[in-house]
């Protein structure tokens, strides 16, 4: 006679760890694209400046649209137009990806959104964006009586 041994518990365990294992992946720069066109983005930074550089190729800098709206949310929204196709036109592959996009970034309260540069050459956006000093807490003195 066979004996088999039936842990539940330990199935579940095992299942809990490899979902954690697999979650914990999304925190190592793992992203899942789907659809449309999505600038890749480079976020830096020095003591001045916050540096934000987006691929754009293919693109008109008047295509590029950036706005910065009360939240201190930075958004870069555009629209990378394909080449127009006849009926007649035979596609063997397609990879590239067009469309519209929308990019938003919530600055952080250091940033100074009146100082903010915006260049665009060969298809890279570059946005530097000046730093403030963060304002040092008021100190009040009290006296005792």
């Amino acid at each position: 006679m066979t004996y088999l041994r039936f842990e539940p518990v330990r199935s579940f365990e095992k299942l809990s760890k490899k979902f954690n294992e697999f979650a914990n992946e999304f925190e190592k720069g793992i992203s899942f694209e789907m659809g449309g066109f999505k600038p890749r983005v480079d976020i830096t930074e020095d003591d001045k400046y916050i540096y934000i550089i987006a691929e754009t190729p293919g693109m008109k800098k008047e295509d590029i649209k950036i706005s910065i709206n009360e939240e201190r949310i930075l958004t870069i929204r555009g629209e990378k137009i394909g080449p127009e196709r006849s009926d007649s036109d035979c596609c063997i592959r397609k990879e590239r990806i067009f469309g519209t996009f929308d990019r938003s970034f919530i600055l952080p309260e250091t940033t100074d959104v009146e100082k903010i540069d915006a260049k665009y050459e060969n298809g890279v956006l570059t946005l530097t964006i000046g730093k403030k000093e963060p304002a040092k807490p008021k100190e009040y003195n009290v006296t005792i009586s």
